[in-house]
């Protein structure tokens, strides 16, 4: 009987022992280990528009107006992928700015009095982040300073967080008068009014 315990009991653990150490026996072959194959490195997808990205510098100027200068109560599309954001944007790749072309003569982006409440005297560049700190469309503040975004603008900060996103204020090189603010968390950009502070 002790016999019989004794066998029954290797019979069992058997199979356990063999998968400890490293998966089933194969008749005719030692135990091998499972062969692993390495998953692929995968790196995180870097968004093509926003996702924290800030350029390195603003649009370039243009010389002329674009013909593409939509009337006061047209907007231009600019989701020029079905990924991007139907505003002014920068792709993340190449630094390019869609939607800064309409030239100097576009008409929703004359001011009569230029630089009326003076010219911005923070930071402005890729090397100056600025936290929103309350307001909306029409009035917004950035740290003391106060900005209003281009009327004909609105439409395109919808989706902005006015007490939390981060921009860049940037000089328009067409517009004169008019800054751009860059939202880092969307990538897109709207005409800004300096105000004072």
């Amino acid at each position: 009987m002790n016999m019989l315990t004794r066998s029954l009991t290797a019979v069992a653990l058997f199979p356990a022992l063999a998968f400890a150490q490293g998966g089933q026996p194969q008749h005719g072959k030692p135990n091998q280990q499972p062969q692993h194959t390495p998953a692929p490195h995968t790196q995180p997808t870097r968004p093509e528009v926003g996702g924290g990205y800030i350029p390195s510098h603003g649009p370039p100027a243009h010389t002329a107006s674009s013909p593409r200068t939509p009337t006061p109560m047209q907007h231009p599309t600019y989701r020029d992928k079905p990924t991007h954001p139907d505003a002014p944007h920068v792709h993340v790749t190449n630094n390019v700015w869609v939607g800064h072309s309409s030239g100097r003569n576009d008409p929703r982006y004359h001011l009569d009095h230029p630089w009326e409440h003076g010219h911005f005297t923070g930071q402005i560049g890729a090397q100056h982040v600025w936290r929103l700190g309350g307001g909306a469309r029409d009035r917004f503040n950035v740290s003391g300073f106060y900005f209003s975004v281009a009327p004909d603008d609105y439409d395109y900060t919808t989706d902005w967080l006015w007490d939390n996103d981060d921009i860049v204020i940037y000089d328009d090189p067409d517009h004169i008068g008019w800054y751009l603010a860059y939202n880092v968390r969307l990538g897109t950009y709207v005409h800004v009014l300096y105000l004072g502070d």
